[in-house]
């Protein structure tokens, strides 16, 4: 990287284009990606226009934006013209409106339509991330007919490796591949060659699932259709790739309190960081407030028993890392589909199971530990760590359940993750304690 902006600072641009015909597309979007606005577009200029054109489909978000904004309409019009279908409409929905006024003003008509069309799918859903590049076949062709037509509509789609067959009324019937294809009779009839059983997604099925039904088949392509069972268009397994990225990120995100976003780390200002963090954090301080009304509630024990308060840290931070670790399986397992909100039994029968032997575990070490290297008083020992088999108890069960719980409301169960349930555990295991305390301390 510092080699390529020496060249830059230097001027040295015929070793700085020698190194753009040579390298990958994918390591020059990189590094356009982590250069200002205005070396990248001088970088961009360089570029041979057929890479060009390949390199601006991997630019992030923020550089596509900016080269937008500085090239002239013409050269942007015949860039975009050169994406791929699902690529364009990506492109599409991260530029600002009067970008997208300009690319759509000078677009046929047929293709404005169909582009409007899938701007208006949700956002999240099969329909949003689909290509209509694809190659359809008719049952009623012959192998060497199908051969034929792959030959004459594959250059300008996205995959040929999966053909579908429709019918007259583009309703999809099977499916064969291009192996297939190739190792048949020419004189072989599709009908009698394709499969029937063929996975197919609904245009409004979310990501998720389809990412999903991607990795249970292990899929390269899976086709989607409407309401009427119509082929409307395809999802190749690159962009499940970045869906699965994104959920991915999305979930981290939520799991550490912050607000999703898709923008890099170091592409976000000080400003857009902490505005992303800042509400999580505040929620949390606020709620912390009722573990200081709960400390208030019991002062009279701690002042009777002020050696109590030295192991209120233990034993919020235990319950908070049992419930995290409890939370962060279960989220897991949704995402994966192992686990539904019916199963809410189940896993409290396990979570509970689980909990008593790690407590019980936990418990015997900390008694000892209290009694015989800290001498500390027996009353005291036991109080301690009964409370750490319930507090263990209570956060594995309450780590293992918000998530389902959530999933059931239709919340993102991210969202139930570490910050939310190591708020609830510190509250439920300080009132187990003082009220423990209460009960065997209190004369």
């Amino acid at each position: 990287m510092e080699l390529f902006r020496g060249w830059i600072e230097e001027k040295n641009y015929r070793q700085l284009k020698t190194y753009l015909i040579q390298a990958p597309v994918q390591d020059i979007a990189e590094i356009l990606n982590r250069l200002d606005a205005k070396r990248s577009l001088l970088t961009f200029r360089l570029l041979p226009k057929e890479k060009a054109v390949e390199v601006f489909a991997y630019l992030s978000e923020k550089i596509r934006t900016a080269l937008s904004q500085m090239i002239a309409e013409d050269e942007l019009k015949s860039l975009v013209e050169a994406l791929s279908f699902d690529d364009k409409i990506d492109f599409l929905e991260e530029m600002p409106a009067n970008v997208v006024k300009k690319i759509l003003q000078r677009t046929p008509e047929s293709e404005r339509r169909l582009i409007n069309e899938f701007l208006n799918y949700p956002e999240d859903s099969a329909g949003s991330i689909m290509t209509i590049e694809f190659v359809d076949l008719r049952e009623g062709m012959t192998v060497a007919e199908a051969l034929e037509h792959v030959r004459y509509t594959g250059p300008d789609k996205e995959t040929i490796y999966t053909c579908y067959i429709i019918d007259k009324e583009r309703r999809l019937v099977g499916a064969i591949t291009l192996k297939d294809l190739v190792l048949a009779r020419p004189e072989a009839w599709i009908r009698d060659l394709m499969t029937r059983d063929v996975v197919a997604v609904k245009t409004h099925e979310d990501r998720e699932v389809v990412a999903a039904l991607f990795k249970k088949y292990d899929l390269l392509a899976m086709p989607v259709v409407d309401q009427e069972n119509r082929l409307v268009g395809i999802i190749t397994v690159d962009d499940v790739m970045d869906v699965i990225e994104a959920e991915a990120t999305e979930d981290f995100h939520r799991i550490g309190g912050i607000k999703p976003t898709e923008e890099s780390y170091l592409a976000q200002s000080i400003f857009a960081v902490a505005r992303n963090r800042i509400f999580w954090l505040l929620a949390l301080m606020l709620s912390a407030t009722f573990t200081g009304r709960i400390i208030e509630h019991f002062e009279t024990v701690l002042q009777g028993m002020v050696i109590l308060a030295a192991f209120i840290p233990m034993l919020m931070g235990t319950g908070g890392n049992a419930g995290s670790q409890s939370s962060t399986t279960v989220i897991r397992s949704l995402a994966l589909g192992e686990i539904r909100p019916r199963d809410a039994w189940r896993v409290l029968a396990k979570e509970s199971c689980v909990s008593l032997v790690v407590g019980l575990v936990l418990a015997a070490v900390n008694f000892i530990r209290l009694l015989f290297l800290e001498r500390v008083p027996l009353g005291i020992a036991l109080v301690v760590s009964l409370t750490l088999v319930i507090t263990i108890f209570l956060a594995k069960v309450v780590g293992g359940l918000l998530p389902l719980m959530a999933k059931g409301l239709r919340i993102d169960p991210a969202i139930m993750a570490s910050p939310l349930i190591s708020t609830v555990v510190d509250a439920l295991t300080l009132i187990v304690y003082f009220n423990i305390a209460s009960l065997l301390l209190t004369p």
